[in-house]
């Protein structure tokens, strides 16, 4: 598989990633599925402390005892931020906890679930309204010097929250992760849309896109294959999915590859280098939807992709 080099590191990460949330429960099934990915090129696994509770991560690090050569191999990432209600108390709300000492309690358990003295990257999960800037920086600090952690980014932030927190970091934010599928194009489709009076766009990014690209910080896009909708694992379609889905469906024919695989190519078309992460567990269709990396889409094929899953036409 091809690599991008993620700016502002020394890292060349696989253009897919494997998203490991749904690992919790299917150690097994679980391990074949991530050692399919590794086969296909991918060396780069995104984690979560939220995902099955850290149960994602301790199947996860399974690994390490079947091929424990892997790790300088494999570059891995989780997210922190995102607190449960009832936790660690009863009666506690659901909240995001950008304070000091969670950042720095969670990255401990997140190493100790996935046996590992390090992650690669480290992610801030969902904006938190009470984050102090500050007491991120020191956070993030002590973790980079005590080598817990290489490098650091967000989840679901916008540009100006990004710039906020730059604004007191010592190190650099490189990657932001984002929804983002053909039917979850907001962040796309507002840079179509200036001066135009309709309509209200899904996603307000404020120049979210072009902010990362202008700052090389790499947009990983979460739930690329839009849940599986498309792809008939969701039901029923509307009228817009029905076409998109044919539209999709002929371009997969035209280059006898998936329908999931040309839905991958359309955002690894785009050139923001974006990072689709895949979760599957399923080897098949990992190996499908990795055929995607060989397929450039024309610029041609990308509009029809584009213009189908818009509600309205191109103005």
């Amino acid at each position: 598989m091809n690599k991008y080099h993620l700016h502002q590191t020394n890292l060349d990460v696989s253009r897919i990633a494997f998203g490991c949330m749904r690992l919790a429960g299917k150690e097994k099934s679980g391990l074949v599925a991530i050692e399919t990915a590794l086969d296909c090129g991918i060396n780069f696994f995104d984690h979560a402390d939220i995902y099955g509770a850290g149960k994602s991560e301790e199947v996860f690090a399974k690994l390490w005892k079947r091929q424990p050569h892997l790790r300088g191999k494999i570059i891995l990432q989780s997210k922190c931020g995102i607190r449960f209600e009832n936790n660690p108390e009863p009666g506690a709300p659901p909240r995001y906890d950008f304070s000091y000492s969670h950042i720095i309690d969670s990255v401990n358990r997140i190493l100790a679930r996935l046996q590992t003295g390090h992650l690669d990257l480290l992610l801030l999960h969902r904006p938190d309204p009470l984050a102090e800037p500050e007491e991120i920086s020191r956070a993030f600090d002590e973790l980079r010097q005590v080598g817990k952690v290489r490098y650091f980014g967000v989840s679901n932030h916008n540009a100006a929250q990004i710039e906020l927190l730059k604004a007191y970091l010592s190190v650099p934010i490189v990657a932001n992760q984002l929804e983002v599928s053909v039917l979850h194009a907001g962040i796309i489709e507002e840079g179509i849309i200036v001066n135009q009076s309709r309509p209200e766009v899904s996603s307000r990014g404020n120049g979210t896109l072009e902010y990362c690209r202008l700052h090389k910080v790499m947009i990983q896009a979460w739930s690329p294959l839009a849940g599986g909708r498309l792809a008939g694992l969701r039901n029923p379609l509307s009228s817009m999915e029905l076409q998109l889905n044919c539209e999709i469906n002929s371009i997969a024919v035209d280059h006898h590859i998936s329908l999931e695989a040309v839905m991958i190519a359309w955002l690894l078309r785009h050139p923001a280098e974006i990072q689709p992460i895949i979760g599957t567990m399923t080897p098949e269709r990992v190996k499908a939807i990795c055929r995607a990396d060989g397929l450039n889409l024309t610029r041609e094929e990308w509009y029809r992709i584009y213009n189908a899953g818009r509600s309205y036409r191109l103005p």
